[in-house]
């Protein structure tokens, strides 16, 4: 793919739209990939002129930014596409959908039968032929579908802008090969391609010329990264040692990663990089050995504790969070409680919980052995009052401990008090001045909340 080509289209449309106060939104759903993408869909946008609108009815553009992982993202997004027909009807705003749901065959039918007021459609593959797939509904008025099946190219020299001014997101690489049997990204996001190394260091360099100071590496399975050599990295542990040099960036952090690839060299860096936040993300899916192997996560639940524990020894002040499904198919009332005394034993700073949903195109949805949704709900509940058990009692260690924050802004809540997050991702409010924003500071914790703590200068 040429990218000049792009560059040239970007400088078509900026022309087409000069002087004209155009607006644009971007409704993004999904992890913090999407997000990313969707940075980068807003650079693209604001280099052709457009500027971002909270405010949907004033956009001339809007963008839905997909995810599939999760089933009402579906009932969401066409209720979205539902309530915006009158404003391209009357307005003739610009509708355009993008994301991974569009690498889905059974959505985009369903979009040109029942939405084909749409404008513009464009896949994971090809986000990067936005201002291409513009510059023809502009001058054209004709609908573009632009959605590859194969592997998209790694595409480097396009704009973004950044939700953020002291916290960014780096993407590392795409893709997965691991095709776990309850998930649907290695459809949706190709195989697995790792970004050159030295364009990674060269956008964490420039993050830290322009005063960010935590980025996270972002990838489907970011420790599996494979670089091609350049500045002698070939490795995921040797992409962190080297980030770990750069000036001006404070806190590392990455996710997601996989179990399976959490070799000795990841671990050591992970020790010895003073930068490298010590809160790991280690997904355990289920505690189940026998549910592991029909998920195809490649490890026992023995293998699991093991690796916990070795981290645990050989990383100092280590914090783990996790990725729990309940109701994979097949899930016995015994596999559960195999993840619960996993949950005990390992003490998780956080738990991401998920009820199990089905995915069309996954090996998961084809089971026969679904978990009826009453004991799906029951389940989760239990896991749910056992974690915030450990929350509420891990929340109690940080009283009268000094813990070093980075200063993020103002509390949502209450705008007379600053929040920020320690190594281990916990939310700290404290009354301070503004002027620490953005900076890392020292501070004692006074009291602990079931979600956030307490700091006071």
């Amino acid at each position: 793919m040429n990218i000049e080509d792009q560059i040239e289209y970007l400088n078509k449309v900026k022309a087409l739209n000069m002087g004209k106060n155009l607006k644009y939104t971007i409704y993004t759903m999904g992890c913090q990939l999407n997000e990313n993408d969707s940075e980068k869909i807003s650079g693209m946008l604001e280099h052709m002129q457009y500027t971002k609108t909270e405010n949907i009815e004033e956009a001339d553009i809007i963008i839905y930014n997909t995810c599939c992982v999760r089933e009402n993202a579906e009932d969401k997004l066409f209720g979205k596409l539902g309530e915006v027909k009158k404003q391209r009807e009357q307005k003739g705003t610009i509708i355009a959908i993008c994301g991974c749901m569009m690498q889905e065959k059974h959505i985009i039918e369903k979009i040109k039968k029942s939405y084909n007021f749409v404008d513009i459609i464009f896949g994971t593959h090809t986000t990067h032929k936005l201002p291409e797939d513009l510059y023809n509904v502009i001058c054209n008025r004709k609908k573009i579908m632009d959605i590859l099946d194969i592997d998209g190219e790694i595409i480097e020299g396009l704009p973004i802008k950044r939700n953020d001014n002291i916290k960014a997101s780096v993407t590392i690489m795409n893709g997965c090969n691991n095709f776990c049997s309850f998930c649907i990204v290695p459809y949706v996001r190709g195989r697995e391609r790792s970004r050159d190394p030295q364009d990674i260091i060269n956008e964490i360099e420039e993050l830290g010329k322009q005063g960010y100071k935590e980025v996270t590496l972002l990838g489907q399975n970011v420790n599996s990264y494979k670089g091609n050599g350049n500045l002698g990295i070939t490795k995921f542990s040797e992409l962190l040692r080297a980030i770990n040099k750069i000036k001006g960036i404070e806190r590392i952090r990455f996710v997601s990663p996989h179990p399976k690839d959490f070799s000795d060299d990841v671990i050591e860096a992970i020790r010895d990089c003073d930068k490298v936040c010590k809160l790991i993300h280690l997904p355990l899916q289920s505690g189940s050995t026998g549910i592991l192997k029909v998920m195809n996560r490649k490890y026992t639940k023995e293998q699991f504790l093991n690796l916990a524990n070795k981290m645990k020894e050989q990383i100092p002040n280590l914090t783990l969070s996790t990725d729990i499904i309940v109701g994979f198919p097949g899930e016995t009332e015994e596999d559960f409680e195999e993840t619960l005394d996993v949950v005990r034993k390992v003490n998780f700073e956080q738990v991401y919980m998920f009820i199990y949903s089905r995915r069309v195109g996954t090996p998961g949805d084809k089971m026969q052995n679904q978990v009826p949704d009453e004991d799906k709900h029951r389940r989760f509940d239990k896991l749910k009052a056992l974690v915030e058990s450990q929350i509420d009692s891990n929340n109690k260690k940080y009283v009268g401990t000094v813990q070093k924050i980075l200063v993020e802004g103002k509390s949502k809540n209450n705008d007379r008090m600053l929040t920020g997050r320690t190594d281990s991702n916990k939310v700290v409010n404290f009354e301070g001045d503004e002027n620490l924003i953005g900076q890392v500071i020292e501070i004692p914790i006074i009291s602990e909340h079931m979600w956030y703590l307490k700091g006071q200068l």
